[in-house]
């Protein structure tokens, strides 16, 4: 029935409708959108010094090109690798680009045209897929999609214009599983022609970190590409630490970090230890300033690109690291019994004959384990730990340093490790605090000889170092005791 009350709903209804329609239409569009419009330019291609600050990529390279007739050009190289090092005493035959795992970053600026060579010496076909790029559909790089799969042998021509500028990726779209896994990935890093300058202020450091995780038995020589779960190698550019290198700054350095992460199958929680800083970028380009939010802790998602931006006013060493804490470990088993809080006085001198060097392992906790410099088997590495400032820290994996400094030598250098000022430094409370605190006075540990089997070593190979009698692996020696 029709009634005035209708009527006015009605007519309402439908001045309501127009008016979304109209907003909906004065919309700009955000799907596919270039910040360069594909019939702009030609542009001169983009310098370093004059248009960008250079890319760092810690432990890695930038790829080289060339010019011709305006275009750059690069050349990648699919290929086996036949002897990546993770980290002292690890290394394996993986897949990558140029001789490296990840690839070279290739870096560039909105408005170059690029062609890019691709040659293939896998045992298998391949292609690369420009992750995040504006592209013509044919250059995307989706084997027998978009393009004839690349064959073992040849070389393929991938050319277009950068339309947009951000922090993108590449990796291959052809048997993903297996040549992901085993390595293939690689940052591509389009700097912003005309940069805002309240947005996208010029950098004095600008750093490229690709995460990835794998899983490596110990002793074996290859990655396990079928691994879904139970990764054990967890890197910053193909390394764990304490083979990471450092990120090295001046006191009152604006410093860019890019993360990148193509999996195989973890997000990963970047964490930086003394700073506030805020997330500025993503694969699709720079966030907005009003989008903008003050963390410490940026949330790095598989297929996703993240660059966080901050000034380094605060001099020191400080920790940088996924907050997923196996993955600050290296080579790890999680096939053992949980000993924690268990009693096992007595257990390792009732094995030891049985199991010669036998050591019950886990009971108050793994910290000691990175100090105890047990045999391993060849070609694998200690679950944490590396040398640090104060002793041997129980750190590892996808965790390295950002060491900012107010005088350095050289940005190439590792500059060692922070002095200090005085009285700046944690450190045990005195007897006098302690009593103040109503607590009881310093108690030595006990000596870990009245629990456990004594030290033993190789006459031969001193860093042979395991509790209990025993014969050295490398030699077959027997062990004496340690002094």
């Amino acid at each position: 029935m029709l009634t005035r009350r209708n009527m006015l709903l009605s007519t309402a209804a439908l001045a309501a409708s127009g008016s979304l329609v109209a907003r909906a239409e004065d919309r700009p569009a955000l799907s596919h959108s270039a910040t360069v419009p594909e019939s702009s330019g030609p542009f001169p291609p983009g310098e370093p010094g004059v248009h960008y600050t250079p890319v760092v990529t810690p432990n890695s390279t930038t790829l080289p090109h060339r010019l011709e007739g305006g275009v750059k050009i690069f050349h990648l190289v699919a290929e086996e690798i036949s002897d990546h090092e993770f980290a002292p005493g690890l290394r394996c035959k993986v897949w990558g680009y140029n001789g490296r795992s990840p690839g070279p970053t290739i870096e560039s600026v909105e408005g170059d045209r690029v062609r890019i060579f691709v040659t293939n010496k896998l045992p298998e076909v391949t292609t690369i897929h420009w992750h995040g790029i504006l592209l013509p559909c044919g250059m995307d790089g989706v084997g027998a999609i978009t393009q004839p799969s690349i064959q073992p042998g040849e070389t393929f021509k991938y050319e277009f214009t950068l339309r947009q500028h951000g922090t993108q990726m590449y990796h291959p779209h052809a048997d993903e599983m297996i040549q992901i896994a085993m390595g293939m990935t690689g940052m591509f890093v389009i700097h912003p022609r005309q940069p805002d300058p309240a947005s996208q202020p010029r950098v004095d450091r600008d750093f490229a970190m690709m995460l990835h995780e794998w899983h490596i038995t110990p002793g074996a020589s290859r990655p396990d590409p079928l691994e879904m779960t139970d990764f054990n190698v967890l890197t910053f550019n193909g390394k764990s630490f304490p083979a990471t290198a450092p990120l090295v700054v001046k006191t009152g350095d604006r410093v860019r970090i890019r993360f990148g992460n193509l999996g195989p199958m973890d997000h990963h929680p970047i964490h930086l230890h003394g700073y506030h800083f805020q997330v500025t970028g993503t694969d699709a380009g720079t966030i907005p300033l009003t989008a903008r939010v003050p963390q410490t802790t940026a949330l790095v998602p598989v297929g996703a690109t993240r660059a966080i931006e901050f000034v380094a006013d605060a001099p020191g060493d400080w920790v940088l690291h996924c907050h997923m804490t196996h993955h600050m470990m290296n080579q790890m088993g999680h096939g053992f019994t949980n000993t924690l809080g268990m009693d096992a006085s007595g257990v390792d001198a009732r094995l030891a004959p049985v199991i010669p060097g036998y050591m019950t392992m886990g009971q108050t906790g793994m910290a000691d384990m990175a100090e105890m410099r047990m045999p391993l088997p060849e070609n694998s590495i200690s679950m944490r730990g590396g040398d640090a400032a104060f002793g041997y820290t129980d750190m590892g994996g996808m965790f390295t340093l950002l060491k900012v400094r107010d005088e350095l030598e050289t940005y190439d250098k590792d500059p060692g490790w922070y002095r200090h000022p005085a009285g700046t430094v944690a450190s045990p409370a005195t007897a006098e605090e302690l009593a103040m605190l109503g607590a009881p006075p310093p108690t030595t540990k006990p000596a870990a000889a009245t629990t456990q089997a004594a030290l033993y070593t190789c006459p031969m190979h001193e860093e042979i170092v395991q509790r209990g009698p025993g014969k050295c692996p490398k030699c077959k020696m027997a062990l004496e005791p340690k002094k």
